[in-house]
């Protein structure tokens, strides 16, 4: 019974999340759009499970609900840091800086996470991933210590998603 509910829903919250944006996407809730709703969320996982990789182990939801909180507070304090670099600092005193971040993390989604909260935090952009996944290359807008804003990410984020992904 498992395997084949396994088989019919390779992704079973994707599956219900695209139900959920269907049914949001109509603006009104009808029975019908609902239905609909599940049979899509239940073909388009299906069709496309060959390319989807293993999905993680455990993940604590309980602890991303607070990495995200950070994140969101972060990204709205980092707004008004670049705003004000942006309005007082002229170009010729920026100190931009390429940052190089080892990564102890070796699950992709976990990574994929990193890289897209540095990138979503005004003032520095993820770059490159290392061909072994062991580095993370960011940009900083403007930062006087460049290992602190290293230290920062990996003590900030990354030792946040490492609780996460167990």
């Amino acid at each position: 019974m498992a395997r084949a509910f396994r088989w019919l829903f390779p992704h079973p919250v994707l599956t219900i999340l695209l139900a959920v944006v269907w049914v949001l996407l109509q603006n009104k809730f009808t029975p019908g759009m609902a239905v609909f709703g599940l049979i899509l969320g239940t073909i388009i996982p299906l069709v496309t499970a060959v390319w989807w990789p293993e999905r993680p182990g455990s993940i604590r939801l309980g602890r991303m609900f607070s990495y995200a909180i950070i994140v969101l507070w972060d990204i709205m304090v980092a707004n008004i840091e670049v705003a004000w670099i942006v309005l007082t600092k002229p170009n010729s005193k920026l100190k931009p800086a390429w940052i190089v971040v080892p990564l102890d993390l070796r699950e992709p989604e976990a990574i994929t996470i990193l890289a897209g909260t540095i990138t979503l935090t005004p003032g520095t952009v993820s770059a490159d991933l290392s061909d072994e996944g062991h580095s993370l290359l960011v940009h900083a807008l403007h930062t006087e210590d460049p290992d602190g804003v290293r230290d920062e990410i990996k003590n900030r984020y990354e030792r946040r998603l490492k609780e996460i992904f167990v």
